[in-house]
């Protein structure tokens, strides 16, 4: 027995790691569900336009280091130009020929700003956002840029904002010596890279700085388009195998996930809560995997719920007599009368009786399922086993005083496939029943036929009858109606329950209605025959 058979029918996931695979299997599928292969199968294609996807965001930042090495070169340039001037003014910064859009500023020694050529009416300015793609497009580019950075751990730039105590690159280039640089990278909007090199300008002490900006928005739009491409791709191809793996999974896997979850449920002792899909669309192996264990599950379940009441009912009949006899015991502490400690002692050896009665009767019916199960049915003729049971009832002298029992019968040969011993039991528990409620006087008929392929055995009284609201709860556990002048406890409510399960068994019926004598009642069984 493998492990899986002994810790039971665990769901798919679960048991992939149990039973190792047969030979010529390899060994990766039993660690990975069905789902996941095939999911794995149908996206294998999408890695390649994935990694187009990251190999973009290495593209641009590639963009983006060109394009600042690029300005460290021009800042260089720029303050060798400046180098040796005296005034440097706002027109002056202006007219130095940059690329489009570039910020150039001039610094004292202590950091003040001493010229800009933004300041210059009609001065290019480069783009702190994304012009080009304003909206939902802007957003999502935006959003993208963020996931790619988190997936690809890129260092995070701080944001792009004038500081109140002067640019760190600024600080930092006052301090190097002429022909190097100071510069850094920093977010503006729509996450846009901004540029930053400062560098020393040649001049008596404390040197100026010149510092210059560009933005990178040109090279973000571009990359951009072409990531938006390939995400739409991404998703096209995404979404076809998504549904090709979802078709496969709904037919496939799904069902027998479903399946192996409802046994495994069953197993935790969860079967009323389980509903096992039968799948009766279904004609192949799975539809019919699917039908069988939930008429296993509903099997299951009768038999928790028949045990569950049972037990309920254990309980609640051995509380009454118990409670009796405790309360008869302790009052024989404190009751000195001999007469009245006389009734005492004959309660408790009545409530013994009762209780030798109860666990007596709640251990044949516990046993009953499993005997059940077991039992070998052969041929019994229901006719002549009635004979001989009404002709030992009679000859024996157990009949109650002035009641009659008799048997009718066509003589004809009444075969069913049945135990001997439990079918007797049912005749047995039905004429009892019939003969504790018959009247003084009264007649107890048994009747054996046999009629279109069934066998009829019926058992009728003369006593009060069944009332019509109690003629299915008679049949339940400890169910008991007593007869007049019967003392509470004499049966304990377990024979007609008993014959219902024997006779249920055996594929018949048993039922109660109105006699046809005079008052009554009327105990049918049915049982096909042979």
């Amino acid at each position: 027995m493998s492990k899986s058979e002994r810790r039971g029918p665990w769901p798919l996931r679960w048991t992939a790691t149990i039973d190792r695979p047969a030979r010529g299997v390899p060994r990766w599928t039993a660690t990975r569900s069905l789902s996941w292969r095939i999911l794995a199968v149908n996206l294998f294609a999408l890695l390649g336009l994935a990694g187009g996807v990251l190999y973009l965001d290495s593209f641009r930042a590639r963009l983006i280091e060109a394009r600042h090495a690029e300005l460290r070169a021009q800042t260089e340039i720029v303050a060798a130009l400046l180098g040796g001037r005296g005034r440097i003014d706002d027109g002056l910064l202006a007219a130095v020929p940059v690329t489009r859009g570039t910020r150039i500023r001039m610094y004292d020694g202590a950091g003040g700003l001493l010229a800009d050529n933004w300041r210059v009416a009609g001065t290019a300015r480069f783009a702190a956002r994304d012009p080009t793609t304003p909206g939902f497009p802007q957003k999502s580019a935006v959003a993208i840029d963020r996931a790619i950075e988190l997936f690809t751990g890129a260092a995070v730039l701080p944001a792009y904002a004038e500081p109140a105590g002067g640019w760190p690159e600024v600080a930092r280039a006052a301090r190097l010596p002429l022909g190097e640089t100071a510069s850094a990278a920093r977010l503006g909007d729509d996450r846009i890279v901004i540029l930053q090199a400062a560098a020393p300008v040649m001049g008596p002490p404390p040197r100026r700085t010149v510092m210059l900006t560009a933005g990178t928005a040109d090279l973000i739009d571009i990359v951009r388009g072409e990531r938006a491409t390939y995400f739409l791709i991404f998703l096209a191809v995404l979404a076809l195998s998504l549904l090709l793996s979802g078709f496969l999974a709904r037919t496939i896997v799904g069902p027998l996930r479903q399946l192996a979850l409802a046994a495994h449920r069953v197993r935790l002792g969860r079967a009323r809560d389980v509903v096992v899909p039968r799948l009766p669309g279904r004609r192949d192996e799975i539809g019919a995997l699917a039908r069988a264990l939930a008429d296993m599950t509903q099997t299951l379940r009768q038999r928790i719920d028949a045990t569950e009441a049972f037990a309920a009912d254990v309980a609640h009949e051995l509380k009454n007599p118990l409670a009796s006899l405790r309360s008869a015991v302790e009052a024989l502490q404190t009751v000195k009368v001999r007469e009245h400690r006389s009734q005492l002692y004959a309660l408790i050896q009545a409530d013994v009786r009762r209780i030798d009665r109860l666990v007596t009767d709640i251990s044949a019916a516990s046993r009953l399922d499993a005997e059940l199960s077991r039992a070998r049915l052969e041929p019994v003729d229901l006719g002549a086993m009635m004979a001989a049971m009404v002709q030992s009832i009679t000859t024996t002298g157990t009949l109650p005083e002035g009641v009659k029992l008799k048997l009718e019968s066509d003589g004809r040969e009444a075969l069913v496939a049945a135990e001997p011993g439990r079918l007797g039991q049912v005749a047995r528990n039905l004429i009892d029943n019939a003969l504790s409620f018959s009247p003084p006087g009264g007649v107890v008929a048994v009747h054996v036929g046999k009629r279109d392929g069934v066998v009829t055995l019926t058992v009728e009284d003369q006593g009060p009858g069944v009332p019509v609201e109690a003629r299915e709860a008679i049949f339940e556990r400890f169910y008991s109606e007593r007869p007049d002048g019967e003392h509470y406890g004499q049966h304990s409510g377990l024979g007609l329950s008993i014959a219902r399960a024997i006779v249920e068994s055996l594929d018949g019926r048993i039922s109660v209605g109105d006699a046809s004598l005079v008052g009554g009642a009327r105990f049918t069984v049915t049982l096909p025959a042979l």
